[in-house]
């Protein structure tokens, strides 16, 4: 009779509540905040309230800072943004397949920490004194002397988690002021590079 050693129990991870991988919700977020990110202000203009009449005023201007925005795609060109599932952004891009994204410089703080602010003023009062020019292609509130503006439409939307990834396709690219720095977050901050 062979004497084979019996195998050791492996040990368990220990038990998280909602987690079952064992992360929780400070550890995972403690992790993610050592990950600098651009900062971007997604917008959009929600649609008419009667698209069926042409003289029917414009919808209402929406915008948010994000920092999970990401390259996709080059060929073609494609684009990620990560919306809260439910927040009013992406309520709005559930139907406004057209968006705009102004790459925020650093000395556009302010905007960043305007359009994150929670319990905020209404959208139209927080564009009120911030220099935009529309978007030809999405008639979107692109900010001025921002490092680069895009112009989007919906290719895909995905549920992950308590998120929607939406993916754009790329319609204009521009650079309005390719001289400055990016404004970055890091560890929960608004971070200048250097």
């Amino acid at each position: 009779m062979l004497n084979t050693p019996t195998p050791l129990p492996s040990p368990a991870a220990p038990a998280v509540p909602g987690h079952a991988e064992g992360v929780s919700n400070d550890e995972f977020r403690a992790a993610m905040s050592r990950l600098a990110a651009g900062v971007v202000l997604v917008s959009a203009q929600e649609p008419p309230l009667d698209p069926d009449d042409p003289g029917a005023p414009a919808g209402e201007d929406a915008g948010m800072t994000a920092t999970a925005f990401l390259s996709v795609s080059l060929d073609p060109p494609l684009v990620l943004v990560s919306l809260r599932t439910g927040a009013r952004m992406d309520d709005l891009l559930a139907e406004q397949p057209l968006w705009g994204v102004s790459v925020l410089s650093e000395s556009q703080r302010h905007i960043a920490g305007r359009f994150a602010m929670k319990g905020r003023l209404s959208d139209r009062l927080l564009f009120e004194d911030i220099p935009y020019a529309r978007g030809e292609a999405s008639r979107a509130p692109l900010v001025r002397g921002a490092l680069a503006t895009l112009e989007c439409r919906t290719e895909q939307r995905v549920a992950a988690g308590d998120h929607t990834l939406v993916i754009g396709r790329v319609l204009t690219a521009e650079l309005p002021s390719a001289d400055g720095r990016p404004l970055l977050y890091f560890q929960g901050r608004y971070r200048q590079l250097g």
